[in-house]
């Protein structure tokens, strides 16, 4: 009843459409010829929910409930919803040494995205934020810390980077144009310039140069933001058959576009995502392209390394680049050692304190706090969320935005639609195999508005390797009710639609002709390009 009436509020202006014409009974039959009644359901028909309310990124997918999953989906939920803790014998325990976050919401906010910051506290509400750290040398991550560095730890241990050393400033920007569209009217553009004090790191700052692990000074490193990505709609992205995604490598190469030759070489696709299990498949998630099917992915990697609860796949902690040099530097910690044993009491001892702090931190046999079924549970949650069915798609407003947003091109980036396979289920691991273990979207025809593909934007003081996934747009413009901003962009530098679209502009850009285009546009155009982006 709840999605009738939602559905009915969603899609009323037909009404207005269709009042002055009593022989007008079907509301479809006045919908403009742009609009394509299946775009409502951004999911399609098994992934599609119609609350479009503050919640609407927390709805589980009429595939869950269909196919049998809703008790599950209830428990992984918890998951996500609860701070983990070091209460060994109760519920979400495990958290620790050393993490990125308690929990999940502190970066997904009511299931949102995180927002644009001014300080790094990893228990400030809404700071998506992940430190990227990077030898300024030669671009790859430092060895000392993690790949997502954590900033947090349970006593007696330490934090491996003190957060008041850690300084984001945010600075005004003036672009090729002045901030002015070509009519007058302005808009703002800042960017985030980020360092960490030397002091602010607990061990030696160490980077690979030559086959070697060296130590350098903190002046030598970079430190730039990554804000964390959508959990909704992941399943579907997820079922998006290999041999689709390869076809727009193939078209894109085909057409000339600049493609990342680590993922697309020699007209071919070369990027394959391996696991434990040996198998190849297309990479498809995170800004960099890291991770391949979803049950390997960002999701099935954050509940583990974020919070540093161990599970049967993964009995080890997530230290550093090296493995190494966190535990060396704890080990021997007099203020870790005086406490070790009073804390965890139940580790295997040598009667070598520094060698006990350091077997167990390094140690690949941890004891798993987080049961397969839990992690299943969590996993069914993660693909089993639905995306926010299409708002406002019959206003001349949307319409003409639709029209713009095609005519100038942004659409060759930000594919609008997809049609997912059979949807097998495919885990990289081995621990998921049968199509009954998840909520499953076969066959559906989706709208995220993303090729799947790597672009660059070259925006000042850009991503660490400028490669960036095309973002999926859907949903996004419910934002503001779910999670209190509209921030948008790798590291949340543009405050709304339009700043996004102008950080698009540069002249190396490959979108550089789509922000030409929607300068041209007159007012009224431009705002109709936003309220479309923002209605899908």
């Amino acid at each position: 009843m709840k999605k009738t009436l939602i559905y009915s509020l969603l899609l009323g202006s037909m009404a207005t459409f269709t009042a002055c014409s009593d022989d007008d009974k079907n509301d479809e039959r006045n919908i403009p010829e742009t609009y394509d009644p299946e775009e409502v359901y951004a999911g399609g028909k098994l992934g599609t929910t119609f609350n479009v309310t503050g919640y609407a990124f927390a709805q589980p997918s009429p595939a869950v409930d269909e196919q049998g999953f809703t008790h599950r989906f209830q428990m992984g939920e918890y998951l996500f919803e609860r701070d983990f803790n070091q209460n060994k014998d109760g519920a979400f325990h495990g958290l620790g040494p050393i993490m990125v976050r308690n929990g999940c919401l502190y970066c997904h906010p009511n299931y949102g995205y995180g927002k644009r910051m001014d300080r790094y506290r990893a228990t400030d509400m809404g700071n998506g934020y992940l430190l990227v750290i990077y030898d300024k040398e030669t671009e790859a991550y430092i060895r000392s810390v993690a790949g997502m560095p954590q900033t947090l730890a349970v006593a007696p241990f330490k934090s491996p980077i003190n957060e008041n050393g850690i300084n984001i400033k945010w600075v005004e920007y003036t672009d090729e144009w002045g901030n002015k569209f070509p009519d007058g009217e302005s808009y703002s553009l800042i960017y985030p310039e980020v360092s960490i004090a030397q002091e602010a790191f607990y061990s030696p700052i160490m980077v690979a140069r030559d086959g070697q692990d060296v130590q350098v000074d903190a002046s030598e490193i970079g430190v730039k933001l990554e804000a964390t990505i959508a959990v909704y709609g992941t399943g579907l992205l997820d079922a998006i058959p290999d041999d689709s995604i390869i076809a727009q490598y193939d078209k894109e190469a085909q057409a000339g576009a600049n493609l990342n030759p680590a993922m697309y070489a020699n007209g071919q696709y070369v990027g394959w995502y391996k696991g434990l299990t040996g198998v190849p498949y297309v990479r498809r998630f995170t800004y960099a392209l890291s991770r391949g099917p979803v049950l390997d992915a960002a999701g099935a990697n954050a509940i583990w390394n974020i919070t540093n609860v161990t599970r049967s796949d993964r009995r080890y902690h997530y230290l550093d680049m090296a493995g190494t040099y966190y535990a060396q530097t704890a080990s021997k910690d007099p203020d870790v050692q005086k406490e070790f044993y009073t804390y965890f009491p139940e580790e295997n001892k040598t009667g070598n304190v520094e060698q006990d702090i350091y077997n167990y931190l390094t140690g690949r046999e941890q004891t798993a706090e987080m049961s397969d079924d839990e992690y299943r549970n969590f996993m069914v949650w993660h693909r089993g969320l639905a995306v926010p069915a299409v708002r406002n798609a019959n206003t001349e407003e949307f319409q003409l935005g639709k029209q713009k947003f095609n005519e100038i091109g942004c659409a060759y980036c930000h594919r609008p639609s997809w049609t997912t396979g059979d949807d097998h289920i495919q885990d990289p691991n081995g621990m998921f195999t049968n199509d009954s273990d998840m909520p499953r979207y076969p066959n559906q025809k989706i709208w995220p508005y993303t090729d799947m593909i790597q672009h660059k934007l070259y925006m000042q003081n850009d991503i660490r390797t400028g490669w960036c996934r095309t973002t999926p747009l859907w949903g996004r413009g419910l934002s503001i009710l779910v999670a209190n901003h509209q921030d948008r962009l790798h590291d949340r530098r543009a405050r709304n639609v339009t700043e996004a679209i102008m950080w698009h502009g540069s002249q190396a850009s490959d979108a550089r002709q789509s922000v030409e285009n929607f300068r041209q546009l007159n007012k009224k155009e431009r705002d109709a390009v936003v309220k479309f982006i923002n209605s899908i």
